[in-house]
């Protein structure tokens, strides 16, 4: 039997996605018995997140502050409101370095088996920052699951009779990709969303 500490940390590392019983007892061992400072910094990093990370308030992302980085720049594009489901993807987005306009993260995706709806995700408040008077596009980014499909077209009704401009971002075969390992689903997609070339 373990000390109650140990079970305490094991069981705590359980809440990690992705993390069973046996990965969160190897990494317990690991931390207490090969990289206690590393454990510390760990626990230390975790508290002050908890302390000092924070919803901005203009697009839902993490921040420090009351408004995030992006949201205050002026070199951002406030016509464009591109909605994703995670800051990691919003951090895709950018790593594209195309995309020059605002945010605004769901933090989830509608998911009724998960008990998320739509009023679980806050998508009053998109609404709100959707319709500020000042969004002409709104870029819907959501993954192309079941759930992140279901998010997408309850947000397109949700805004298009507001008049607001709603696209979807394209799918279809990755660059660099060759077609005999493209799933048949993909490159039907992207058959569908094919575009006239010199465009």
């Amino acid at each position: 039997m373990n000390p109650s500490g140990l079970e305490s940390l094991i069981e705590a590392l359980r809440c990690l996605p992705g993390i069973g019983p046996k990965s969160a007892q190897r990494m317990a061992y690991h931390l207490l018995q090969r990289d206690r400072p590393g454990a510390q910094r760990l626990g230390d990093a975790v508290l002050h997140a908890l302390q000092a990370i924070r919803h901005c308030q203009r697009c839902n992302t993490f921040t420090e502050g009351d408004i995030c980085e992006r949201c205050a720049s002026p070199r951002r594009d406030p016509e464009l409101l591109c909605v994703v489901e995670t800051p990691v993807d919003m951090n895709m987005m950018e790593q594209t370095l195309t995309y020059r306009g605002m945010y605004y993260v769901l933090m989830g995706k509608i998911s009724p088996l998960d008990g998320v709806g739509p009023k679980e995700l806050g998508l009053d408040r998109l609404m709100t920052r959707a319709l500020d008077g000042v969004v002409k596009e709104v870029i819907l980014a959501t993954n192309y699951t079941n759930e992140g499909e279901a998010t997408a077209h309850y947000i397109t009704a949700m805004l298009k009779p507001k008049g607001v401009g709603v696209t979807r971002i394209a799918r279809g075969v990755p660059v660099g990709g060759e077609l005999e390992y493209v799933d048949s689903g993909t490159l039907a997609q992207a058959l569908r969303e094919r575009k006239i070339c010199g465009d």
